[in-house]
């Protein structure tokens, strides 16, 4: 979800008053290249405090401002049915109101300082973030551990926050096309898997969850203990871990959660589903079952996803949009997870062209590499672009923020960034062609149909 920040209001006592820390002198901005990203050029300092809390720090003094992250280990995945969109409810609350804030004083103590704030919800995380001024950073400090340690879950809020979630849920599944397909990709690709159901939660478990659940659940996930902070930009990391400590240090531990069980079986048969809708045309989802992180093939099925999706010059662009001219959109889409996951396809059909049509057309460029695997061409023009894009992503203090907790949360250690462009740049054809016979196997996949009907729900157009 992406918040919009409360308007800016009177400057409030406690950002006005928040001492203001002399700030490094400014030197100039490390290198930002693929050969930069050693340890040694790249310096992370990580730390834990005695209650569990883990702080990563990486500074950068070209420009006197701060970024700073707070990744919860948790998201869908630690749900269960009947409190399904749970966390990404609680990423709602925890803007509304803790111990020492009032609800919707939050944005505009931030506001008043100069910052913004943010958060998202996903299948494995929860994470929020800040920027801000280097010399008002201290304020994010109080703030954030205050709603760690002592949310409010006020009733009247609770109230009033469900039904903004449940029109969010409205807004971007119920009433979106995309957002439809996914929600039963995903429910008819998973049977026993955390992955099956959507991370806004389904709407009859936001109608009954109660508000005990909530409190549980923020006491199991949303201690210091399942927290990853991480500080990029402006910054001495020997005063604001003393900050830190200061802050956050006093918050107590809890019990480490359960891991969530996935007994998903072996997928041994394609399995489909239909979505009717009023549209103008057929559009469809493909998702083959795809590993987990950890897994060597990982990296080869991110050079995959390029070949296939990136850019207009993508053997599926090229196949669908431009030679078979049956399509007006095609992607693809693969993200490293904790659990085994997704390798998934988007087709938007042009009109008066069928589902059963795209997907042949798609099943051919699929089967093609499968059989030959990339060109050298192909295969180094994917390297090039999945490492520009990962270089690109640490051009700002945000982008450096959210790659160390991505990393240090999914792949359970932030240093696992520096190894990832070598990986990339082993990867070679032959590696390509054998993932994709493992993975795109007409038994290991689901299909999700957009059929096109009328406003009263008749008219069917053949999928």
């Amino acid at each position: 979800m992406h918040r919009i920040p409360a308007l800016l209001a009177l400057l409030l006592a406690v950002a006005a008053a928040a001492p203001a820390a002399a700030a490094p002198k400014a030197r100039p901005a490390p290198a930002r290249s693929s050969a930069a990203l050693t340890p040694a050029a790249f310096k992370v300092e990580r730390q834990t405090l005695p209650n569990g809390l883990v702080v990563l720090m990486h500074e950068d003094h070209s420009v006197p401002t701060v970024t700073f992250w707070q990744w919860f280990k948790v998201g869908s995945r630690n749900e269960r049915p009947g409190i399904t969109g749970i966390s990404h409810y609680f990423e709602h609350m925890m803007f509304n109101g803790s111990k020492n804030v009032a609800p919707k004083e939050y944005d505009r103590i931030i506001e008043s300082s100069g910052g913004y704030s943010n958060a998202f919800t996903d299948y494995d995380m929860t994470a929020y973030y800040e920027d801000i001024a280097s010399d008002r950073l201290e304020v994010l400090f109080r703030l954030d551990a205050d709603r760690m340690a002592g949310l409010t879950l006020d009733p009247a809020v609770l109230k009033s926050e469900i039904e903004v979630v449940k029109e969010e849920r409205r807004l971007r599944t119920e009433n979106d096309i995309s957002g439809m397909l996914d929600e039963q990709l995903y429910a008819a690709a998973f049977v026993s898997s955390p992955y099956g159901w959507p991370t806004v939660g389904w709407m009859g478990d936001l109608e009954r969850m109660k508000r005990e659940e909530l409190v549980e659940y923020f006491r199991t996930y949303y201690a210091p203990n399942n927290c990853i902070l991480v500080l990029t930009g402006d910054f001495d990391s020997k005063t604001v871990l003393a900050q830190i400590t200061r802050h956050f240090g006093p918050i107590p531990a809890q019990p480490a959660p359960a891991r969530p069980v996935n007994s998903e079986p072996v997928q041994n048969g394609e399995r489909r589903v239909e979505v009717r809708y009023p549209a103008e045309n057929v559009s469809f989802q493909v998702g083959y079952k795809a590993p987990a992180v950890g897994d060597a093939d990982v990296p080869v099925l991110d050079i995959l996803d390029s070949i296939l999706g990136d850019g207009e010059s993508s053997r599926l662009h090229r196949a669908l949009v431009y030679e078979k001219q049956i399509a007006l959109g095609v992607g693809s889409f693969f993200a490293t997870r904790l659990e085994p996951t997704l390798f998934e396809f988007v087709v938007e059909m042009k009109p008066g062209h069928t589902a059963a049509a795209g997907d042949s057309a798609l099943s051919e460029v699929l089967e093609r590499l499968a059989k030959e695997g990339p060109t050298p061409r192909e295969l180094q023009k994917a390297k090039n672009l999945v490492e520009a894009g990962f270089v690109k992503s640490l051009k700002t203090n945000n982008g450096v923020g959210q790659q160390i907790g991505f990393f240090e949360h999914v792949y359970g250690d932030h240093r696992e960034m520096f190894r990832l462009l070598d990986r990339y740049r082993t990867v070679t054809a032959a590696d390509c062609q054998r993932v994709a016979r493992a993975i795109f196997r007409p038994e290991r996949r689901t299909i999700a149909v957009l059929v096109p009907v009328g406003e009263d729900g008749a008219g069917a157009t053949p999928p």
